[in-house]
This record gives C-alpha cells, structure tokens and sequence, in this order.
C-alpha cells in the first residue's frame, strides 16, 4: 500500500484538497486565516483518510476508488 506511487497519488490528492478547502473557505465572509487553515486541514486529512480505504476497495497499489 505505501509505495511510492501511492505516496506521490495521495500527496497530490491532498494538497490540491487542501488549497481547495483554503480558498473556498477564504472566499465566504466570516472564517479568518486560522479558521480557513482548520478548515482546509479537516478536509485534507479527510482526503488522505478516503486514499487510505480506497486501497482496500480497487487496487492496493492507488489511492483512486475507480482503479
């Protein structure tokens, strides 16, 4: 599971969802930087945790559920 490949997949899953969460949380009024880092956390580790129980589902070597 935790080969280079999957590492590099779930890498790039990650923080694309955390700069995803970032700005979508910048982008309302309310939540300031610390709030909108929280938020952008939450969701990237949300992300890494999905990769993690996609390798039990498709192909133990990805981190894609469709594989």
């Amino acid at each position: 599971m935790f080969n280079l490949s999957f590492l590099r997949d779930t890498f790039e899953r990650g923080f694309a969802t955390f700069c995803q969460g970032f700005v979508g949380a910048m982008a309302i009024p309310g939540p300031d930087w610390s709030d909108s880092l929280k938020i952008a956390g939450v969701a990237s580790l949300i992300c890494i945790a999905k990769a993690v129980a996609a390798t039990r589902v498709g192909d133990s070597r990805s981190a894609s559920l469709v594989e």
